[in-house]
C-alpha cells in the first residue's frame, strides 16, 4: 500500500482539511504530520490546542492511519524519515512565501521517486478567517491571561512592544513582517503597558502620578480591541497591601504579568541612572511584597516579575545577583527583569551568564532601549526569554505629531503636511466597524 503524507498546522478542522485528507486516502495510507506548538508559535499565533491534543484529534479522523510530529517548518526531516510515495497539499502554495517550501518538497521527493499531488483549494474556506471569528474567545480574560506562560514554554525570545491606547494596541495586534529569504512571518507576541508611556500620553510626569484606576482604564481600552497577552509596568507596586489587591484586579482583567521594580521613594526613571538619586528597597522587604502578591493570586496563570535596579543605581553585580536569589527564593517571583542604561550591554550579558549558572530555567526579561545594537536572537542566545521594546511607539507618535503641527504653522495651511499623514479616507476605515 502506498504511503501519503499530509502536513497540517491548523488546530481548526474545517472542510478544506477534511477534503484534502479524503483525497489523500484515495492514493494510499494517510500519515498526517502535525506541526508542533513550538513550530506554529514561531510564525503565527500559539495554537488553541496543544500538540498532543491536536495529534489526538487528527488520529481519530476517518482515513488517517497514523499521526506524526513535524518539528520544523521544513518538510525535509520528516520526509526523509517516512519516504512517502506521495505528499498531498492544497494548490494554494504555488505562489508567495510557501512556494519555496513547495520547491523543497518536490526536490526531496525526487530522491526516491515520490510525487507531489495538489488538491484544488477549497474556496470560501479560510483558517485565517475562522481564527478571526474566534477573536472573542482569544481575547477572553481566561485565554489571554495564560497565553504568556504558555509562550514561555514554546518560544524564545518572546517579542513584546509597548502599547498605550486602543490604536497602538491594534497596530501591535496586526503588525507583521514576512522575511523575503525564508518566508517566515514575524509578529509581536504581546504588549507592554508602560508607566512612562501611559503617563506621557496623559501629559503627566513619570513619577507614579497616574493612579492605578487610570492604569486599569488604559488596559481595558487596549483589551477591548486586541487578543495578545499584556505585561504591565507596575512601577514599585506601591504599598504591599495595595499590591495584593491590585494583583487580583489585574488577574481578573486577564493581564498575564506585572513587573515591579525594587526602588523606593519618588520614582525616577531608570534611564536617568545615577544622574538622579535612585534608592533601592531592602531586598527582603521587596521579596515580602512579591510573596504577598503571589499569595493573592487566584490562578496559576498570572505572573509577577521582579525588576532589579542594582545596575541602574550604581551597585555591584554581586548585589544584583544576590537580590535575584532573594526575590526568587523568598518572594517566589516568576522571573527577573534586569535593567541597565549602559550602551555596550556588557553588564547585562555578564549578569545573564552568572545568573544562568544557578538559575538555568528562570525567565529573564530585557528592555534593550540603551543597548539596542543587539538583535533579539543574540540576546536570546545569551539567556534572555522576553525582549520588550518599551517606548518606541510613543516616541514615534510624538515626532510625527510635532512635525505635522510645525509644518502647518510654517505654511499657514495643511496642504504641505498631506504627505506626512494618512489620507482622511484611510482614517475613516482605519478602525474596523465590527
Amino acid at each position: 500500500m502506498a504511503t501519503v503524507y499530509v502536513s497540517i498546522s491548523s488546530d481548526i478542522v474545517h472542510e478544506g482539511i477534511l477534503n484534502i485528507i479524503e483525497e489523500a486516502s484515495k492514493l494510499g495510507d494517510v500519515f498526517v504530520g502535525v506541526l508542533t506548538d513550538e513550530v506554529v508559535a514561531s510564525y503565527k499565533r500559539t495554537p488553541l490546542l496543544d500538540t498532543s491534543t491536536r495529534k489526538a484529534v487528527y488520529a481519530n479522523l476517518k482515513n488517517v492511519v497514523k499521526v506524526v510530529e513535524q518539528d520544523t517548518l521544513s518538510y525535509a526531516k520528516v520526509l526523509r524519515e517516512l519516504k512517502p510515495d506521495y505528499v498531498v497539499h492544497g494548490d494554494d502554495w504555488r505562489e508567495g512565501v510557501q512556494s519555496r517550501v513547495r520547491e523543497e518538497v518536490i526536490e526531496i521527493l525526487s530522491e526516491w521517486g515520490g510525487e507531489l499531488v495538489e488538491i484544488p483549494y477549497t474556496r470560501g474556506i479560510s483558517a485565517t478567517q475562522l481564527e478571526k471569528d474566534l477573536l472573542v474567545f482569544l481575547g477572553s480574560p481566561e485565554q489571554r491571561r495564560g497565553s504568556l506562560r504558555r509562550l514561555l514554554t514554546l518560544k524564545k525570545p518572546i517579542r513584546i512592544i509597548e502599547a498605550s491606547n486602543g490604536l497602538s494596541g491594534l497596530i501591535v495586534e496586526n503588525a507583521s513582517f514576512t522575511d523575503p529569504e525564508t518566508g517566515q512571518v514575524r509578529t509581536y507576541d504581546g504588549m507592554w503597558v508602560s508607566s512612562l508611556c501611559d503617563s506621557t500620553f496623559k501629559g503627566k510626569p513619570d513619577i507614579e502620578l497616574v493612579d492605578f484606576t487610570s492604569r486599569v482604564r488604559t488596559i481595558e481600552e487596549i483589551m477591548e480591541v486586541t487578543t495578545k497577552p499584556i505585561i504591565l509596568d507596575g512601577d514599585t507596586g506601591g504599598k504591599t497591601e495595595w499590591f495584593s489587591h491590585n494583583v487580583r484586579t489585574l488577574e481578573r482583567l486577564g493581564v498575564s504579568a506585572v513587573i515591579i521594580e525594587d526602588k523606593t521613594g519618588l520614582k525616577q526613571n531608570s534611564l536617568f541612572g545615577t544622574e538622579v538619586k535612585q534608592t533601592q528597597d531592602d531586598p527582603h522587604a521587596f521579596a515580602a511584597k512579591i510573596a504577598a502578591g503571589k499569595r493573592a493570586q487566584r490562578t496559576r496563570d498570572f505572573m509577577i516579575f521582579a525588576r532589579i535596579e542594582s545596575l541602574i543605581a550604581g551597585q555591584s553585580m554581586e548585589d544584583a545577583l544576590s537580590r535575584a536569589d532573594i526575590y526568587l527564593e523568598e518572594g517566589g517571583a516568576d522571573g527577573i527583569m534586569i535593567h541597565s542604561k549602559e550602551k555596550d550591554g556588557s553588564e547585562i550579558l555578564e549578569f545573564m551568564r552568572l545568573f544562568r549558572e544557578k538559575w538555568p530555567e528562570v525567565p529573564i526579561i530585557l528592555v534593550p532601549t540603551s543597548y539596542n545594537q543587539f538583535t533579539e536572537e543574540e540576546l536570546a542566545d545569551a539567556g534572555a526569554n522576553i525582549i520588550i521594546h518599551a517606548n518606541h511607539l510613543t516616541r514615534a507618535a510624538y515626532v510625527a505629531m510635532r512635525d505635522v503641527a510645525q509644518k502647518i504653522l510654517e505654511c499657514h495651511r495643511s496642504l504641505e503636511a498631506d504627505d506626512m499623514i494618512l489620507p482622511i479616507k484611510e482614517v475613516l476605515t482605519l478602525i474596523p466597524k465590527e
